[in-house]
């Protein structure tokens, strides 16, 4: 896909978006079921994800980590927004690859310090690019890359969380 095709693809969105801003608000959902063992199914696009306890927790490492899902989907996020954006700027990208780490210390999580944090205490994204483009163009990439992913700017960001027990 090149930029032309891009923006014919996302232009009657975002005219749409425009003259009715409450037709782009959208609420996305995800669903678990419980299974005998400690684990969860997820229902995903690609089928059923099995989610368990990390190995750090007593987990196997048979099943997936919310954790490491955590930051699959920054990853997922982050790569498609940034190919939007290089399209959208007619940047080429060669080869481009994207990573998440993130650090967190499992005495939080296993209630065995009060002090230690529950979840990620830092997360590091990493763009390994192969291109042409000059220093300017990336610097402007990166920046606008940042701005329109969604997961990264949820994560930076925090929206309002609510527990709501469903009968």
């Amino acid at each position: 896909m090149n930029a032309a095709e891009l923006r014919a693809l996302q232009a009657p969105l975002k005219e749409r978006y425009r003259s009715d801003p409450g037709a782009a608000r959208v609420t996305l959902s995800a669903r678990g079921e419980l299974a005998p063992e400690v684990t969860c199914n997820v229902e995903s696009f690609l089928g059923v994800v099995r989610a368990g306890l990390h190995p750090a927790t007593g987990g196997d490492g048979s099943t997936a980590c919310s954790g490491d899902l955590l930051l699959q989907a920054l990853v997922a996020c982050a790569g498609v927004t940034l190919k939007a954006v290089a399209t959208a700027l007619d940047i080429r990208l060669r080869r481009a690859v994207v990573r998440a780490e993130g650090e967190l210390d499992f005495r939080g999580t296993l209630g065995v310090s009060r002090e230690a944090p529950v979840g990620f205490a830092k997360i590091r994204l990493i763009y390994e690019l192969e291109t042409d483009a000059s220093d300017e163009q990336l610097a402007s990439l990166l920046k606008l890359a940042e701005r329109y992913c969604v997961v990264y700017q949820t994560l930076k960001t925090p929206p309002e969380l609510s527990v709501v027990r469903s009968s």
